[in-house]
């Protein structure tokens, strides 16, 4: 099926086959679980059940900044599982936010009581909380404070929703911001990363916040089906009397002029992006950022002034999503599929759309930081790669056949 959904695209189809004959271990490199205790191969395995997008890169990372990244992201998931657990009454979600830093050195906090399909972080939190102090020192004392801001910001909007475009940004760090600040003083604490990386936090908030718009960007039917609303109301007002009217059909040209305004206004934060990502060194870390970077400009693209996010979710092909695992290795690579798909985005602006000057303004922007090279060297053209899978496809048959060949005659 996968195969299928890349027909019309030969180099996802190679870079699929690529993936599956062993090219993940590139990227993504096997574990050594047998070296670990049983409490921090526990931790992998939560991290693998609650991780969609960050569990593979994550383990990536070299040395000890991946165990701490990996508690890192376990401790703001069992965070996150009390914001979003609607049973916990107000009276008691709000303290248990504000002060769930301080259960990281309480060796027997759990909380049982929850209904969220994540609830094992917070029922076996012992465990997370146990490898949290087995870090050193530099490491605890980040992930302890993002999660007491985190903490604070989450309690904060419990009772508020998202009204102004500012408001919008300040959600957004608190949720996703605050993740990208905590990983850059990760990484320089390692000392993977020169300390610059995790002293301008104006650029690691960029980092996440772009990330987090993509999202609630791309979830709008899923998150108002469940009565969630995280577009805000400064912008989807310009265009409906309430956020949910947007999925009506007779409602699609304003629905897409709002999603393109929030597009716009997500396009806003690549340049920081591609500040960032153009300052480090370490191979692991880049993979650990880029990745998923080029993902939600990927997203982006597909979601712009498409009426599938009314109606549906908006993904991007699994080929796709290899070929971009696989090839945002370097900062070259980076720069051209920001390029590519800031290229996409501009062909689909409408002539009528009420962000299109803006629009366009970011483009601009934009493409004039990720410059296109002027070799395409690392993207085969069409026709060979139509001829590569051929070719690969006959070499495979062929070793098959006489592999079993060689069997039978073994076997006489």
């Amino acid at each position: 099926m996968d195969i299928l959904k890349s027909l019309g695209h030969p180099e996802e189809i190679f870079n699929l086959f690529r993936f599956k004959m062993g090219g993940c271990r590139a990227v993504m490199p096997k574990l050594d679980y047998d070296s670990m205790s049983q409490t921090l191969r526990t931790c992998y395995v939560y991290l693998n059940q609650t991780s969609r997008s960050f569990a593979a890169v994550i383990q990536a990372l070299d040395g000890e900044l991946r165990h701490a990244v990996c508690i890192f992201y376990l401790v703001l998931r069992a965070l996150d599982t009390v914001e979003d657990d609607m049973t916990i009454p107000l009276d008691k979600k709000v303290p248990m936010l504000t002060h769930f830093h301080t259960y990281l050195y309480q060796e027997d906090w759990c909380f049982t009581e929850s209904q969220e399909k994540d609830r094992q972080v917070l029922e076996d939190f012992p465990t997370i909380s146990l490898e949290f102090r087995n870090l050193a020192q530099e490491y605890r004392e980040v992930i302890s404070d993002i999660c007491h801001r985190m903490g604070v910001g989450m309690a904060e909007f419990l009772e508020k929703k998202v009204g102004s475009m500012k408001e919008w940004d300040q959600y957004c760090h608190y949720v996703a911001g605050l993740v990208g600040i905590g990983l850059s003083r990760l990484f320089s604490a390692s000392q993977l990363e020169d300390p610059e990386v995790g002293q301008d936090t104006e650029l690691a908030n960029s980092m996440g916040l772009f990330l987090q718009k993509t999202n609630i960007i791309r979830d709008y039917l899923e998150d108002t089906t469940e009565g969630r609303a995280f577009w805000p109301q400064e912008a989807w007002s310009q265009f409906a009397g309430h956020l949910e009217d947007l999925a009506q059909p007779e409602k699609l040209e304003s629905a897409l002029s709002c999603l393109n305004l929030l597009v716009t206004d997500a396009l806003r934060h690549v340049p920081d992006v591609i500040a960032y990502l153009s300052r480090l060194h370490n191979q692991s870390v880049f993979n650990f950022c880029a990745i998923p970077q080029v993902m939600a400009i990927a997203t982006l693209s597909s979601c712009y002034n498409n009426p599938m996010v009314f109606q549906g979710v908006v993904k991007i092909r699994k080929g796709q999503a290899v070929t971009l695992m696989m090839e945002a290795t370097n900062m070259r690579a980076v720069q051209t599929i920001i390029f590519q798909y800031s290229q996409e985005i501009l062909q689909k602006v409408s002539l009528t759309d009420p962000s299109r000057d803006k629009t366009l303004h970011i483009l601009a922007v934009i493409q004039g930081k990720s410059t296109m090279s002027q070799s395409r060297s690392h993207h085969l053209s069409p026709m060979y790669l139509s001829a590569a899978m051929l070719l690969a496809v006959l070499s495979w048959q062929y070793i098959s056949t006489a592999a079993a060949q060689a069997q039978g005659t073994g076997d006489v």
